[in-house]
């Protein structure tokens, strides 16, 4: 029975694939993604959070921990890596549930019984469970055993993928698989590179042997300002998608940039460079809109997600 680095389970979500739906984030990615909205699902193993707010500072973490390899600083607590044994006795000891252990290992079996408590909601919604990360198919035998299950149940998938990986590892999951959430970030290799740490060219390689594979597709783009979000990153993905692929995506989810995911760099203890950019405002998202029209994408499958201001458009 295969296990899986399970970070968080979202019930009840509508933007990760069709209808209502269970959304499973799995740790461990091979991206850095400098919006990355899930930070603590990067690494391929449990981490610590810590939040300031529920702290009291009474020192029963630092108390606990057995290899003296935790202290507590203005800015929270600090762990020295080379003596720490991730143990999580800080956690286990912590009266105020400030310090948490984020990822839980969990057998396809045992996940597959928390998410049939969410029959009802699919059968009602045309929904389904979706698996995201971190990226997925860094345990692509685990999403495998998983989904084979949950095809055996009679529930729909989906997998929300950035799309950087081997293309054996998406044949593993691929007969199970009912939908495809594919990233498409950034058009310029470079760019990719600059603000991801790994360039593209694997990624619209598995983008077109999905097309051909007959699978159904949903591609998104995040809408970051001056580095996504830009008429010439829109225009040539629009370009690649139908040039290459015109008939083989069902639509374009473009992902309006947010904020909200500040808290988890602090609880991480990291800084995140993008929290001053502002929402993307009405006017932003129409131009993005008629550069991707501009490129021949139909209306209809073009598809605004996230708050905005000037007035809440979403999907």
């Amino acid at each position: 029975m295969a296990r899986g680095l399970v970070f968080d389970i979202y019930r009840g979500t509508t933007h990760d694939g069709p209808g209502l739906r269970t959304t499973v984030f799995l740790k461990g990615c091979p991206l850095r993604c400098l919006w990355c909205q899930n930070p603590e699902g990067m690494e391929c193993a449990p981490v610590r959070l810590w939040s300031r707010r529920s702290c009291i500072g009474c020192l029963a973490c630092v108390n606990a921990c057995p290899h003296k390899a935790l202290a507590m600083t203005e800015d929270g607590p600090r762990f020295a890596r080379p003596l720490c044994g991730d143990c999580f006795q800080c956690v286990a000891h912590c009266p105020a549930l400030a310090l948490k252990k984020c990822g839980e290992w969990l057998s396809a079996e045992r996940l597959l019984e928390r998410i049939l408590r969410d029959r009802g909601y699919f059968e009602s919604f045309a929904g389904g469970v979706t698996v995201s990360g971190g990226e997925p198919l860094l345990q692509a035998e685990f999403v495998e055993e998983l989904f084979r299950m949950l095809r055996q149940e009679g529930i729909s998938t989906a997998l929300d993928t950035c799309g950087e990986a081997d293309f054996r590892e998406f044949r593993k999951v691929l007969p199970y698989t009912d939908v495809f959430l594919y990233d498409m970030k950034l058009s310029d290799p470079g760019l990719h590179r600059k603000f991801t740490g790994r360039d593209n060219l694997r990624i619209r390689q598995n983008i077109l042997e999905l097309a051909n594979s007959g699978c159904r597709i949903w591609v998104r783009t995040p809408l970051v300002p001056g580095i996504t979000a830009t008429r010439e990153n829109i225009r040539d993905i629009g370009h690649f998608l139908m040039t290459n692929m015109p008939d083989a995506f069902e639509r374009w989810e473009l992902c309006a940039f947010n904020t909200a995911c500040a808290v988890k760099y602090e609880e991480l203890g990291r800084k995140w460079p993008l929290g001053d950019i502002p929402a993307m405002t009405e006017r932003q998202m129409d131009e993005i809109r008629r550069t991707a029209l501009a490129e021949g994408v139909p209306d209809g499958r073009i598809v605004f997600s996230g708050v905005i201001k000037e007035g809440a458009r979403q999907s």
